[in-house]
This record gives structure tokens, sequence and C-alpha cells, in this order.
């Protein structure tokens, strides 16, 4: 197996966009199925790829998934603070699961966190049914930091982000 890390191109937007939507909505991650507000966000690729670094991953020409690194602070970072780089929207594709993907990708954004000048962490947030993602961090040494779980709809009482970190 020979995955690849590397910078989505455009001509992968729409398709990094589609394998991110259906990432969430078949694993029956958004409230609100095909009518919820953020599945357009996560379609938008090119919107991303202007305020943050998209990667993809890549494996005999097929994209298998991807990640949006967020340097610091900024028009994509949710909880980000000025030291944090922060990962955003890990997504892959049911067909690459399994085969180390998404673990690479969270590797990949570690190694650019530690090149970010000034940046002592790297954080995140997760939905609590995204277990196979928790056991990536965990391995990865990531510690969960429930005082900075949040609500992105606070209006909701049941939706409650959780939040890991990782010291570098």
């Amino acid at each position: 197996m020979d995955i690849v890390i590397r910078p989505v191109e455009p001509g992968e937007y729409a398709e990094l966009g589609e394998i991110t939507a259906q990432a969430y909505l078949l694993d029956g991650l958004l409230d609100f199925g095909e009518s919820d507000a953020y599945l357009g966000r996560l379609r938008d690729v090119a919107g991303r790829a202007a305020a943050a670094e998209v990667l993809v991953a890549v494996e005999r020409g097929t994209v298998l998934g991807g990640v949006t690194f967020v340097p610091g602070p900024g028009p994509m970072a949710d909880i980000a603070g000025p030291d944090e780089a922060e990962i955003r929207m890990l997504a892959v594709a049911r067909a690459g699961r399994g085969r180390g993907a998404g673990e690479a990708l969270v590797r990949a954004c570690v190694d650019r966190a530690r090149a970010v000048e000034g940046c002592r962490r790297i954080v995140l947030s997760t939905q609590r049914t995204m277990r196979s993602a928790h056991r990536v961090y965990e391995r990865l040494g990531f510690t969960r930091t429930p005082e900075r779980d949040w609500n992105p709809l606070p209006d909701l009482d049941d939706i409650m982000l959780l939040t890991y970190e990782l010291t570098l």
C-alpha cells in the first residue's frame, strides 16, 4: 500500500467535497441529514483551500480522503488559539477505510504543525460517535481536553463536540 499525502489539486475539489459529505452523511454525523447546513461547508473544498491547507490521501491515483489543516487562528479555525494549529473535516471514503489513510492524514497535519513557527499544540473537535477517529488520535498521542468541549449549535442541547490536543 502506497498512500501519498499531498495538497489537494483544484481538479479534485469536487471529488474530495463529495467524499467528505458522504462520509459525514453515511456515518450519521449530520443531525439534519441532506438538509444540514454544514453539508455545504463540507463540500466547499475550494473555500477551505483558500483559507487553509487541504490535504488528500491518494493511492494509485484514487483519492481516498482528505483533511483541512489550519495553521492557527483564522476563518477556518473553530478552537485554535494563538499558539495552536487545528485539524478539521477529516474524512475517508468507505472504500478507503482500514488502510491507514486517516492516520496518514493526521500524521501529515502533525508534521505541518511542528513546522509552524510558535505552534505549541495541535487541536481538533470530534463527535462522540467517531470512535475509530478517537482511536487514531489517541494512538498518535492526542489527549482529551473536556474543558474545551463545545456546542456549535447552542440552541440544540444534544450537539456537543469533544476536543483533543497534542502538545508538540
